[in-house]
């Protein structure tokens, strides 16, 4: 039998090494990405290879019952285990089923309304977003009992080592087991395991099937690149089927009632205990009995008169379930094999010795968090399948979910019946009291009670609070001026990347200009005033063009307040309106300020209220807010959508432009945003019935020069007002729909430059700065040939010592990478080592 990774290793010199089991686990394919050419494809996780159910179950069950071993009666009895998604879901669930007594909970993409987030990560290297972990109980990981983490592949582990570094800040224990399908971790990462262990004072283990590692000739990446290059299909090609006799006919979807129990978790989203086990025992039977009747396939329906062969297809995170099904029609008689859809792109090959020999390719239909997208199901097409059955959640059993070039209808184009089987996305019930998780975490939306608003005080106002006059913003954020907040940049980043410290819980010492750097600025604003002023027109007169009533412009702080100023004085200047504008606090992983949002349902129409932001980067806010407005009812009437001025990420469809040029108000900190700092979210600052915090920095008014750059701008309004209009009307007629293909930059730059960690990649020319600004810079990507934009971005660089890489390619105008695995003492890309200056 031919080995699945026989294809890429051929031509690019892969080698497996290690245990003997290795290639029965695993094929190899090739996908896109600059820093790894080839993919590790698993043939018992039942994600992108189809399998028995009974081989990818047992496989996850045997592990646990190794864990229950390992850890004793006693401790296993005390254990709680947690699965990522959207992989090894199902994996970590069977993991749990094996230790027999533990509660299972797996990371999440979707983020839930009304369920409280106990905890969160990002998997850098992955095609997604952040991880939540949305458990409904929220003592279910408060424990001291061990915990075991579950992936399916173990390659450096850097996921699994900050999972464990974040929960063990919250929730400390001293004991931790890892499961993994294969352990490829070369020696140095096993090293850094047990450096961990020592560190965090806490016993860690790693159980797998089977070890070993990768080795990879000089020139792979190149070899890779060209390959994929090569083998890819131009796009909208379908693959070709390899069908055991052809079928002339396209399948008509049937909808199957499984009369799954609405208060049976349909998962590990928000937990999935012993009694959860016990009832899907107890219905699994009477479901399967559905199933069989709906398949209604039998020999003689067959091309060949052979046993019917049952594909069971789950959906992305939604494993365990179709897994179980699928085992009991295999307990059942039935020929049945398991996969999943996935968000991964990877390259098919129709090759005997390649693990993804075909690939179908549809959009995304459960109206993900971080926007719209391509989905796969692979090794589906061709694969001689006579019935299948796909098990969505209802969450996902959308209009896109049938449309012509939906699942089903890929589905149905190879395979002669198709079955829908939709299980009902679990929805926790409502606590009467929520209960704090962690302190710093409550004040996300849905946390505290409505009735707070009635005890929030005014908007602070200029000039007691900023250097901006008292019309031009009310700011919904509590005076933290009298308290010592600002850090060292260098200890700031270190505690940050630590896991040790959010980045909202301490200020950045002010980074004052240099004389050269003021000119700078000065110069940049004489020459971009009109294009700013452009941008503010477009951007306002598409707001008032689509929003019925008076605006209330609400500015996320302290980036968006300039622009929201702006979008007002347009307003005013144009139509004479007198817009209310007020800036409110919004803190990546934390949410957007609860209280604020109450304050202005109690004195605005929530539907009036519009979000303004200065720029979208890799759109990491922009889902942040979608995300938090989502999770509670109370907040339902606030639009999600933001008006900035600047979208070079194409992450919003209000905007002024896309281009990633320079704006002044980017180049500065509090002396362009009315004295004001950056917002601070910390539990011993911020209670229950306080809005987040800033600071007002009085000291530094003889630097200010934030009515100057509003004034700057406003003198260009009459010059641009004629095009602005020409521009919005066929803006207004155009396809604004976001692509987010700034994320996607982001993804690829941190594979290629090996950072590992998408938040320490800042597209754009404000990011940029930013970086420079207020942490630790590694290195500036600059697009190569860019002029006047970079200027200041090259004076900062200089004057910090961080190295400008001119690159080809670049969907920004630059990109600022933060030192990746920052701490004191760390050295740059040229061997020097880094420092504030």
């Amino acid at each position: 039998m031919v080995w699945t990774g026989t294809w890429v290793a051929e031509r690019l010199g892969v080698e497996l090494t290690g245990d003997e089991e290795l290639t029965a686990l695993l094929g190899l394919a090739l996908r896109r990405n600059p820093k790894r050419a080839h993919l590790l494809v698993s043939s018992v996780l039942g994600k992108h290879v189809p399998q028995h159910p009974s081989v990818v179950y047992g496989s996850g069950l045997g592990l646990g019952l190794r864990v229950r071993e390992l850890l004793g009666a006693d401790e296993a009895a005390r254990a709680v285990v947690l699965g990522y998604a959207e992989t090894a879901t199902a994996l970590g669930h069977a993991v749990a089923d094996g230790l027999g007594t533990a509660p299972y909970l797996h990371s999440t993409r979707r983020p839930v309304a009304g369920v409280a987030t106990a905890g969160g990560f990002e998997e850098s290297h992955s095609h997604a977003t952040s991880h939540l972990l949305l458990p409904e109980d929220p003592e279910l990981l408060a424990g001291n009992g061990p915990l075991v983490l579950v992936d399916d592949e173990f390659s450096t582990g850097n996921t699994v080592l900050n999972t464990i570094r974040g929960l063990h800040e919250r929730y400390p224990r001293d004991r931790y087991v890892v499961v993994a399908l294969v352990d490829m971790r070369d020696p140095a990462d096993r090293d850094r395991l047990t450096r961990f262990a020592e560190e965090i004072g806490a016993r860690v283990d790693l159980l797998s099937l089977a070890a070993g590692t990768v080795a990879l000739p000089a020139g792979v990446l190149e070899k890779g690149r060209e390959l994929v290059a090569r083998h890819e299909p131009a796009p909208g090609a379908a693959p070709t089927p390899r069908s055991r006799g052809g079928y002339a006919a396209v399948a008509t979807p049937v909808r199957v009632d499984l009369d799954w129990p609405a208060d049976l978790p349909d998962g590990g989203r928000h937990g999935f205990t012993p009694a959860h086990r016990a009832r899907l025992e107890k219905v699994l039977p009477a479901m399967t009995a559905a199933l069989t009747e709906a398949l209604d396939v039998s020999a003689a329906d067959t091309p060949g008169g052979e046993a019917p062969r049952v594909l069971v297809l789950g959906f992305e995170e939604l494993m365990y379930a179709p897994l179980r099904l699928a085992g009991a029609l295999e307990d059942a008689g039935l020929d049945v094999r398991y996969s999943t859809t996935t968000r991964s792109p990877v390259l098919a090959v129709d090759d005997p010795g390649y693990a993804i020999r075909t690939r179908l390719v549809f959009p995304a239909h459960d109206d993900p968090a971080d926007g719209p997208g391509e989905r796969y199901a692979y090794n589906v097409a061709g694969g001689g399948y006579d019935a299948v059955v796909a098990v969505v959640d209802s969450t996902a059993d959308t209009p896109e979910l049938h449309a012509p070039e939906g699942l089903l209808a890929q589905l149905a184009a190879h395979i002669p019946h198709v079955v829908l089987a939709v299980v009902p996305s679990y929805a926790p019930q409502p606590r009467a009291a929520v209960e704090p998780v962690a302190a710093t975490e409550s004040e996300a939306i849905g946390s505290e009670a409505p009735e707070r608003s009635s005890m929030l005080p005014e908007p602070l106002r200029g000039p007691a609070f900023s250097s901006y006059a008292p019309e031009e913003v009310g700011w919904l954020l509590q005076d933290l001026s009298d308290v010592e907040l600002e850090a060292p940049t260098e200890e700031r980043e270190e505690a940050i990347q630590r896991g040790g410290a959010h980045y909202a819980e301490s200020l950045p010492v002010e980074y004052q200009p240099s004389a050269r750097y003021q000119e700078l600025f000065h110069a940049a604003l004489e020459t971009s005033a009109a294009r700013i002023a452009h941008a503010v027109g477009t951007v306002t007169e598409t707001v008032l063009a689509e929003r019925t009533g008076r605006p209330v412009l609400v500015s996320l702080a302290r980036a968006g307040t300039p622009v929201g100023v702006l979008m007002r004085r347009w307003a005013h200047h144009r139509h004479g309106l007198d817009l209310p504008h007020y800036a409110v606090s919004i803190v990546r992983g934390r949410g957007i300020d609860a209280n604020a949002l109450r304050w202005l349902a109690a004195h605005h129409d929530p539907a009036d209220v519009v979000f303004v932001d200065g720029w979208t980067g890799k759109g990491a806010i922009t889902r942040e807010l979608a995300a938090a407005l989502r999770e509670s009812e109370e907040f339902a009437a606030f639009d999600p959508d933001i008006a900035v001025l600047a979208d070079p990420g194409s992450c919003v469809r209000t905007y002024g432009t896309r281009e990633d040029f320079l704006i002044p108000s980017a180049c500065l900190n509090s002396t362009v945003s009315g004295l004001i700092s950056r917002t601070v979210l910390r539990s011993d600052l911020v209670g229950p019935a306080d809005f987040h915090g800033a600071k007002f920095y009085r000291d530094l008014a003889g630097a200010d020069v934030s009515n100057a750059f509003l004034d700057a701008v406003e003198d260009r309004f009459d010059e641009v007002a004629d095009t602005v209009d020409t521009d919005v009307k066929d803006l207004l007629a155009a396809d604004r729909t976001p692509t987010w293909e700034g994320w996607a930059a982001v993804e690829r730059i941190s594979e290629e430059y090996g950072i590992h960690d998408v938040n320490l990649v800042k597209p754009g020319v404000g990011e940029t700065t930013r970086v420079l600004l207020r942490r630790v810079p590694w290195k500036i990507l600059a697009q190569r040939g860019a002029g006047a934009d970079l200027a200041h971005v090259r004076l900062l660089a200089e004057q910090r010592g961080v190295p400008v890489e001119e690159v080809d390619d670049l969907p920004y105008t630059c990109v600022g990478l933060i030192h990746p695995q920052y701490t004191r003492g760390a050295t740059g890309a040229d061997g020097k080592a880094v420092v504030s200056r």
